[in-house]
């Protein structure tokens, strides 16, 4: 993990955040890894992925494998 500090920036919502407002995540795009942060707590820590990472992750929310 890493503090959201200003480090990291080009941030957007994922398309797969909840329509809700209350699951939202945001990634930093134009980067050589993945920094993924929760859009409530902008200036929290931010998770940086590495880009096969990030597509395994994505890949398992689609196919429902982190399904609770």
């Amino acid at each position: 993990m890493h503090s959201a500090e200003h480090a990291f920036t080009g941030w957007h919502k994922s398309s797969y955040s909840g329509a809700n407002q209350g699951e939202c995540l945001e990634v930093a795009r134009g980067h050589a890894a993945v920094p993924v942060r929760d859009s409530k707590t902008p200036n929290g820590p931010v998770l940086v992925l590495s880009a096969d990472g990030w597509t395994t992750f994505v890949a398992a929310v689609k196919d429902g494998s982190l399904d609770a």
